[in-house]
């Protein structure tokens, strides 16, 4: 038995510790919701929105009343960031404070989530009465083609009325949009993953070259043309708009005392 001699007994408790100091844990965790349910909300929420035409507010002060959307909706706070960055690149004059807008732009969904659908062409995994007590029996999945179909969906509408004399201006009508991600698995290799929200087919996660797969469903990508992009708005530093005096108040307080404020009769 070979025996070690004091100066390699030291070296070796030395090296211990840079062994200790090597070791460690990851520790990884996920969203309660997943980024491609996320994802598929909020390129939805995008494309509806996208649709409206809010030209009709140009230059008129509006405050933005979301109080028709239930804040139990997840995404409820993705959705009025988006209207009011339309509203102001319209050029609408938003207002933070209701007293101080003109108009009030009331804004409501009929959906924002999504939906699944599968599709399987084999034989599904089947579990089987055991025959020894204790040892259940099952038989494995057998696919010769897997699909699995995932679509966001968002329906919103838009109106606008006088918040003085309560008349209508303007409604957008409903509008909807809706996102897609395809995962398909042909006789057993995948998934192969393509859609909206996909810029090209991945297969487990990596991209693929963009040439065409067989039995895949061809998803067209969402138009290059974003109306919700980068944009610089040169007029950011105008004067704030006076606030709007009801047309009633003109007999209490006189034309002088209104000044150059708009009136709304």
């Amino acid at each position: 038995m070979t025996r070690l001699r004091p100066r390699q007994f030291r070296a070796a408790l030395a090296f211990v510790p840079v062994l200790a100091a090597g070791c460690g844990t990851t520790r990884m965790t996920d969203t309660p919701r997943s980024a491609t349910e996320m994802l598929l909300v909020s390129q939805a929420a995008d494309k509806a929105v996208a649709q409206i035409d809010f030209s009709p507010l140009i230059g008129k002060t509006v405050f933005l009343d979301a109080t028709s959307i239930s804040e139990k909706e997840l995404d409820k706070g993705y959705l009025v960031s988006l209207v009011r960055q339309q509203l102001l690149a319209t050029g609408a004059l938003l207002q933070d404070e209701k007293p101080r807008a003109e108009y009030v732009v009331d804004l409501r969904t009929g959906g924002l989530g999504t939906d699944r659908r599968s599709t399987l062409v084999g034989t599904p995994a089947v579990q089987l009465p055991s025959v020894v007590p204790g040892m259940p029996t099952s038989v494995p999945e057998i696919a010769l083609l897997k699909k699995n179909d995932q679509r966001g969906i968002a329906k919103v509408g838009v109106f606008a009325y006088n918040r003085i004399t309560g008349r209508a201006l303007w409604q957008s009508g409903t509008v909807e949009a809706e996102s897609r991600v395809n995962d398909t698995w042909v006789f057993g290799a995948g998934p192969f993953t393509r859609g909206t929200i996909r810029k090209q087919t991945e297969l487990a996660g990596e991209a693929l070259p963009s040439i065409p797969v067989p039995l895949l469903n061809e998803v067209k990508p969402a138009s290059a043309q974003n109306p919700l992009g980068e944009q610089y708005f040169p007029n950011s530093q105008a004067p704030a708009p006076p606030p709007t005096v009801p047309g009633g108040l003109l007999g209490v307080t006189g034309a002088a005392a209104v000044g150059d404020r708009p009136v709304a009769r």
